[in-house]
């Protein structure tokens, strides 16, 4: 009888226990179901959805969590002065939009964003003092180093952001870009200006042998395309950052594998500088006449080569770090 009572009891402790686990495991389940209802039904509101401390821990952070959240952490407020985080909100937005309009849109996959006036807490939590950062927090366990995205290499173009969430997520987001007209319009207008002008010129087309206009044209294309002009077109970086803690603006971007839109500005302007003073050296060279009016042109001349190449050079020290050459400005 002993031994009887001691298996009954055994029975009935099992079955306790597997109710309070199975009761545990349902709510569980019940909570990873409200949480997926809810950020499906901000997500079809909105296709980036607005977070702030208590949504991020509540969704984010904490689990259970069978979905990941790609999170735009950022300043939009006026007061920040970060005119980084708007380009990167309007391309983040793109890649969201993209998502929400897919035909593979599903719930296993969240776009969310905590602005700093709106979450300070998130970023003190997350250690950032910085913006705009992107991160990816997947089902499981806590981001990885890989999890934040590198902007500062890659830029943060919408077809950049969705590739990198592909490297996390295995989730394909093709990138739909809203129709924008004006490289069309700016092309139809170039050349209806040329039109125009060979119209008007069409009994006199001498100045289409002019060398210094062809000249011109083609310093203007060089100029632009050895300073980066093409690979801006292709990655999207900010135009210039400015850090959001401290106040401190960047104009040259501290790595040789990427720049800021205002960067390629400055190196078209020394790299016009210092063919300026070449062209005046040029001249001098020729100049007959006034000895006097020679020499102040040849070192103007000479003044903007070494000045002007002295700048440049030191931009390239700046981006290649450990460079040990240097002309006039250390």
């Amino acid at each position: 009888m002993a031994g009887l009572a001691k298996i009954c009891l055994l029975v009935v402790l099992n079955l306790y226990f597997m109710s309070i686990v199975g009761g545990a495991a349902k709510k569980k389940e019940n909570v990873l179901a409200d949480k997926v209802q809810q950020l499906m039904e901000w997500s079809n509101k909105k296709a980036m959805i607005r977070m702030d401390g208590n949504k991020f821990r509540q969704f984010v952070k904490a689990p259970p969590r069978n979905y990941s959240v790609i999170l735009m952490l950022t300043a939009l407020q006026a007061q920040r002065h970060c005119s980084v985080c708007k380009h990167a909100f309007e391309e983040f937005q793109i890649v969201a939009n993209s998502w929400r309009y897919s035909q593979h849109y599903s719930n296993k996959l969240f776009f969310a964003m905590v602005d700093y006036d709106e979450g300070a807490d998130v970023f003190n939590a997350l250690k950032l003092h910085e913006a705009p950062i992107f991160m990816h927090f997947g089902p499981k366990g806590k981001p990885k180093k890989a999890d934040t995205m590198d902007i500062h290499r890659v830029g943060f173009a919408a077809e950049v952001i969705a590739r990198w969430i592909y490297e996390r997520t295995d989730v394909f987001v093709r990138v739909f870009r809203p129709p924008n007209y004006s490289g069309t319009l700016a092309v139809a207008l170039l050349f209806s200006l040329i039109g125009g002008l060979l119209y008007m010129k069409r009994n006199n087309l001498e100045f289409l042998y002019n060398k210094t206009s062809w000249g011109v044209g083609a310093l203007s294309v060089v100029f632009a395309m050895t300073s980066g002009q093409m690979w801006n077109h292709i990655r999207g970086p900010p135009f210039m950052h400015k850090n959001p803690q401290t106040g401190q603006v960047h104009y040259i971007h501290g790595s040789s594998q990427g720049q800021f839109i205002v960067e390629t500005y400055i190196v078209i302007f020394l790299n016009s500088a210092i063919v300026i003073g070449f062209i005046l050296l040029n001249e001098a060279g020729k100049m007959k006449g006034d000895a006097g009016k020679k020499r102040i042109l040849a070192l103007v001349g000479l003044a903007c080569v070494a000045f002007f190449f002295s700048l440049l050079l030191s931009v390239f020290r700046a981006k290649y770090q450990g460079y040990p050459y240097s002309f006039l400005i250390k």
